[in-house]
This record gives C-alpha cells, sequence and structure tokens, in this order.
C-alpha cells in the first residue's frame, strides 16, 4: 500500500478531506476525587508500601530529622539545596555534604554517597509518587544516583492524583527542564520476568511525611 492511499484510508475513517484543517482538540476533562487529608495519608501510605518503599510519618521536625540521622548511622549522605532539609536540621546532619550547586561536583558525589536525601514538589496519594521538579534547589541527581533515596515531603504536599497535580502547574515545562515522578524504588525485569531493584536508580526509598503545624 502507498503512503498515499494509507494517509486517504486514514482520512476516509477520521470523516476528513484532504487539506482540511485539524480540528481542535477536546477541552481537558480533570476528575479530582475528595478524600480528606486522613485518607489521601492512608491511601499513600498504603501504596508505598505495596511497592516496598518506607514511610514514616513524623508528627514535628524533631522526630523528622531523629528519623533521617537514624538512616544515616554509618552512611554517608547528600542532601538537595531544598530549603527545607535545613530548615529542619537535616542539611546540616554529621556525614552529610550540602550546597554542592557545581554540576560536575553534584554527579561525583552523588555517585559516592549512599543516601540521597530530597524533598519532593508534591506527592500523590493514589500512586504513592513523589513529585520532583528539576531545579537549582532540587537537582535530579540526589535523587536517582545513592543506592538509598530519602525524601522528606510535608502533608500539604500530597495531592489526590495525577489531575490535581495538572490544576496546579499545568504547563510544567515552564516551570522546569523536567518534571519526574518516583513511584517506588527502581526496578526492571528482563524477558523471564524476574524482577531485579536497584538497575536504574536508588533500590531503597524512605519517605518521611512531615505533619503541618
Amino acid at each position: 500500500m502507498s503512503r498515499e492511499v494509507m494517509l486517504a484510508s486514514i482520512r476516509s475513517a477520521l470523516g476528513r478531506s484532504e487539506g482540511a484543517p485539524v480540528a481542535d482538540p477536546p477541552p481537558v476533562r480533570l476528575r479530582i476525587p475528595t478524600f480528606n487529608l486522613e485518607e489521601r495519608i492512608q491511601q499513600f501510605h498504603d501504596a508505598l508500601v505495596a511497592l516496598n518503599a518506607h514511610v514514616y510519618h513524623a508528627n514535628d521536625a524533631a522526630s523528622a530529622t531523629a528519623y533521617v540521622a537514624a538512616l544515616l548511622e554509618n552512611r554517608s549522605g547528600i542532601a538537595s539545596n531544598a530549603p527545607l532539609l535545613s530548615e529542619l536540621g537535616i542539611a546540616q546532619l554529621p556525614g552529610v555534604l550540602h550546597g554542592v550547586t557545581d554540576l560536575d561536583q553534584l554527579r561525583a558525589e552523588s555517585a559516592v554517597r549512599a543516601v540521597g536525601i530530597t524533598s519532593a514538589s508534591y506527592a500523590l496519594a493514589d500512586t504513592g509518587s513523589l513529585v520532583m521538579l528539576s531545579s537549582v534547589e532540587e537537582a535530579r541527581l540526589v535523587s536517582l544516583l545513592p543506592p538509598i533515596h530519602l525524601a522528606v515531603v510535608p502533608v500539604s504536599k500530597l495531592l489526590t492524583g495525577l489531575d490535581e497535580l495538572f490544576t496546579f502547574i499545568p504547563r510544567p515545562k515552564e516551570l522546569s527542564s523536567s518534571m519526574v515522578l518516583i513511584t517506588g524504588p527502581s526496578r526492571t525485569a528482563d524477558i523471564e520476568q524476574i524482577l531485579v531493584r536497584g538497575v536504574h536508580g536508588p533500590g531503597e526509598l524512605h519517605v518521611v511525611l512531615l505533619a503541618d503545624h
């Protein structure tokens, strides 16, 4: 079948004629479920646990920092430049490198540190996903290179799902060069369906969900 015949067949099936303008796309339809905060927290927790991630519910800054410090025991860490990590004192914990802005240094340090510590732009309750908008404050390397990723997320950033996310940021490309959704530890499977974790990113994920006060 020639290219012209194939395209004519497609146009006919769509009810179009050659040279006719393409119709405007239908309006975006966002469906945001109604869940209270407690339901969203439970959804988020259950989704992450099902993905073999670790979730810690911190009632205050002190408990959040204590959890991070315990995870860092005998391990080195690198923290993103997210203001929240400095406010909580996590960026200043022993063994944590913080404030790196040079890309080459950031890549080299992230590759040898055991724990990458970040915050997140948002979190999605229905899938247990972290929404990471790449920026000077939140470089992608910190969440992707170390074998363990720890994210500290305020509950105020917890959304129901993608539809609600796109009401906050309908055009992500205007805010960042990259928006990454992290859903559980990195995992992949070969043709024999053998699941392996940590091949394309951190094999262990910890999320500290910090209560707002």
